[in-house]
């Protein structure tokens, strides 16, 4: 079995995948990942692993979890199952790489828009013959109401809530409106404007806002909480 290992900005994620079907998903705090680890490698016959980190790990937490199992680091020199076209390759999100991953493996052939709404909201294209051509990042959900916040001298710091109409009778609502109504708009409007250039277009919506946005968007697309995750599992048996 694969055990795949997703290091978040706020939060870690494993997955246990057999071939290519997830057996079990859990989400740890990373003070208490090596515990679970421990747990999960005895439950299950693990042979070999993946990690990736959006934030720096330290070599000794590192060396901590080669000892309980062989682990692939996933950086920039990795072999991987699409012809990586962004011109500067260093600078590409490990996140990212393992969303395109996942698109090539899972529409083979497609062109593909993955969106990642998560801390930020990040957009990425692989065309029908495996190349990647980029995309876009912009703030996510909680980064804009933060920043309303941060860079004002009276805006409250809200939670994220669906607005009850695209007129704000408060402030509040008028900020509520402003968020959702603006990403909304925002994650549409990106999706037309490839469909102009690519008629046959799979779009792929994955990270924690997923559920909170699927329902309100107006396109056609393939909600997967775990989309990150499978990419990890790809990048891991390409690389074996």
């Amino acid at each position: 079995m694969n055990l795949v290992i997703d290091v978040g900005n706020s939060r870690v994620k494993v997955a246990l995948f057999e071939k290519d079907s997830i057996q079990e998903v859990v989400v740890v705090e990373k003070e208490n990942l090596i515990e679970k680890l421990s747990r999960l490698i005895t439950k299950y016959p693990v042979e070999k692993g993946i990690l990736s980190s959006v934030v720096m790990l330290n070599n000794q937490f590192l060396e901590q979890i080669k000892k309980l199992t062989p682990i692939f680091i996933l950086s920039h020199t990795a072999k991987l199952p699409f012809f990586n076209r962004y011109a500067t390759p260093i600078t590409l999100g490990l996140d990212r790489i393992a969303l395109v991953s996942a698109a090539v493996s899972n529409f083979p052939k497609k062109n593909t828009l993955i969106i990642d709404a998560g801390t930020c909201i990040t957009y990425d294209f692989v065309n029908q013959q495996k190349e990647y051509l980029g995309g876009a990042i912009s703030p996510g959900i909680v980064m804009r109401y933060k920043s309303l916040h941060a860079f004002t001298s009276k805006l409250p710091n809200l939670i994220a809530t669906n607005p009850n109409h695209y007129i704000g009778n408060s402030t509040e609502q008028s900020i509520h409106s402003g968020v959702i109504n603006g990403i909304i708009r925002e994650i549409n409007g990106t999706i037309e404007q490839y469909k102009q250039e690519y008629e046959d277009l799979t779009v792929v919506l994955t990270g924690g806002d997923i559920n909170f946005l699927c329902k309100q968007l107006k396109n056609s697309i393939f909600a997967n909480q775990n989309f990150l995750l499978i990419g990890l599992n790809t990048i891991l048996n390409f690389n074996n």
